[in-house]
């Protein structure tokens, strides 16, 4: 295994890989840095045999990951046509991996996070866990973060998450309800959890394992695949402007219910 890629660290061990998220003081959210070394940290599991299945979780207690860092600049090309993001490549699927990647929540999640949920065979979440999409509050279409969500929620539950912004989160038992998690834990378990999980999967063999991770995900691709064809031209014609998404994020509130 080479180096971890800046803002993130990777540890190997038993066909085990722990991918830990490793920004802590912008609550692991993603800057392109960071999507690059997950795209290439999906490359390298591909190509070798030493990793048979991964737990993805986020370094501290408070965040998961909070998606695209807002002091990433990404220049946009100027055509309502065309939208560039760097998150649309940070997932293991994007990326032609189909070994299990397990995904161990342990505080937010929310937004661009959902891009690396969606690509996760199943989500264990600790109790404290909780899961939003802001976008909408900061006059933002949630497009690929509401269609990767659709295909793992109810359509009322996704709806009323894309609409209601940052005023509600669900919590862990309620996103357990919902078939979002599969597993709710104790915070200080969570990561043994995961590994648990991840062991079995590790052990069984990984032909096996990997034919039935690309079987299940065949079963919405071609839906998720349409979905997103439409996403660019809904952002291009639906965002604000920067200035005034700028100045919803500078006079946000912190206020929200938890359900």
């Amino acid at each position: 295994m080479t180096a971890s890629p800046a803002g993130l660290r990777c540890e190997t061990k038993d066909g085990v890989a722990v991918v830990t998220l490793d920004r802590p003081e912008r609550h692991n959210a993603i800057d392109l840095a960071t999507a690059a070394g997950l795209s290439a940290l999906w490359r390298e599991f591909r190509a070798g045999d030493e990793v048979r299945a991964v737990v993805l979780t986020g370094a501290g207690d408070r965040a998961f990951c909070t998606g695209l860092d807002r002091a990433a600049e990404v220049p946009q090309p100027p055509s309502p046509y065309a939208v560039d993001d760097p998150l649309l490549t940070v997932g293991p699927k994007a990326n032609d991996l189909w070994k299990p990647v397990i995904a161990a929540v342990n505080g937010m999640a929310c937004g661009g996070a959902f891009y690396l949920l969606g690509e996760c065979e199943f989500v264990i979440a600790a109790e404290h866990a909780t899961f939003f999409d802001p976008h909408t509050s900061y006059g933002m279409v949630s497009a690929y973060e509401a269609i990767a969500m659709a295909q793992r929620m109810p359509y009322g539950e996704v709806m009323r998450m894309a609409l209601m912004g940052t005023a509600e989160r669900i919590g862990a038992r309620r996103a357990h309800e919902t078939g979002l998690v599969s597993e709710v834990v104790a915070g200080p378990l969570l990561l043994d959890a995961a590994l648990r999980a991840a062991a079995v999967l590790a052990a069984h063999p990984t032909e096996a394992v990997q034919g039935t991770v690309r079987a299940v995900w065949s079963a919405h691709e071609a839906a998720r695949a349409q979905a997103f064809a439409h996403a660019p031209h809904l952002i291009a014609l639906g965002n604000l402007p920067p200035e005034r998404q700028a100045r919803l994020f500078a006079d946000r509130t912190r206020e929200h219910r938890v359900r």
